[in-house]
C-alpha cells in the first residue's frame, strides 16, 4: 500500500473535532439584545446560548456566568446606546437635546425599544436584587447629572434663585422613564418628540434682568 493511501495516525485514532470559534463581540451584542428584550430574570441560559450561537460551556468560559455576562452587556449598552450626560451652553438647551436624542433612540427600529437600564430589572426576584440595585444606581446617576446641570444654571442666574434643581431633575427623569414606556408600547419617534417638547415647555422662566440706571 502506498503512503498516500495510508490513513493518518490521527484519523486511525479518531481525531477530536476542532472547537468552533466564535466572535466574542458579536456574541455579547446578541446577549445584550436578549436582556434588552426580555429582562434579566426571564432571560435563560438556553435562550442566551441560542441567540449567541454558542454552547453553555463556551458562554461560561468566555463570560463567566449570567450575572457577569449581563454586567458586560450593560457596559456595552452604555457605550453604544446610552445617552451621554446633558451638556450644552445651558441646562435648557442640554436637556432639550437629551430628550430629543432619546426620542430617536428609544424608537430606533435597529434595536429593541426603550432603555435597557430602565426595564431590564423590572421583574427581578429576590435572588437578583443586586442587579436591580445596580440599574437603579445608574438611573440615579443620570438624575444627579440632570440636577448638576440645572444647578449650574441657577448659580449663573439663568434660572430663578429659588428654583429647586433636585425637583426639576426628578421631573425630567420621570419624563425619560415615561418616554421609555411609551416607546415599549409602540409610540413612534414623532410622539416621543412631542412629549419632549411639552416637557421642555414647562421649563421655569428666566429671572427678570435688572434694569441698568433705573431711577429710585
Amino acid at each position: 500500500m502506498s503512503r498516500a493511501n495510508t490513513p493518518s495516525k490521527a484519523a486511525q485514532q479518531g481525531a477530536r473535532p476542532t472547537r468552533r470559534a466564535f466572535d466574542r463581540d458579536e456574541a455579547l451584542a446578541a446577549a445584550l439584545r436578549q436582556f434588552w428584550t426580555h429582562g434579566y430574570d426571564t432571560t435563560s441560559i438556553a435562550s442566551l446560548t441560542e441567540a449567541m450561537g454558542i454552547r453553555p460551556p463556551s458562554l461560561y468560559a468566555a463570560f463567566g456566568d449570567k450575572r457577569q455576562l449581563f454586567e458586560e452587556a450593560v457596559e456595552l449598552y452604555a457605550r453604544t446606546y446610552g445617552a451621554s450626560p446633558p451638556h450644552g451652553p445651558d441646562a435648557h438647551t442640554a436637556i432639550a437635546a437629551m430628550l430629543r436624542h432619546l426620542a430617536a433612540d428609544y424608537t430606533d427600529p435597529n434595536h429593541p425599544p426603550g432603555c435597557l437600564i430602565i426595564s431590564a430589572a423590572t421583574n427581578c426576584g429576590p435572588d437578583s436584587q443586586d442587579i436591580k440595585a445596580k440599574l437603579r444606581a445608574l438611573r440615579e446617576d443620570t438624575k444627579a447629572a440632570l440636577a448638576s446641570c440645572i444647578r449650574a444654571d441657577i448659580d449663573a442666574g439663568r434660572l430663578p434663585a429659588d428654583a429647586d434643581a433636585n425637583r426639576l431633575a426628578a421631573f425630567y427623569a420621570a419624563v425619560i422613564q415615561g418616554m421609555h414606556q411609551q416607546a415599549c408600547d409602540g409610540a413612534d419617534r414623532t410622539t416621543l418628540e412631542h412629549i419632549a417638547d411639552t416637557a421642555i415647555a414647562a421649563w421655569p422662566a428666566a429671572p427678570p434682568r435688572a434694569t441698568a440706571g433705573a431711577s429710585g
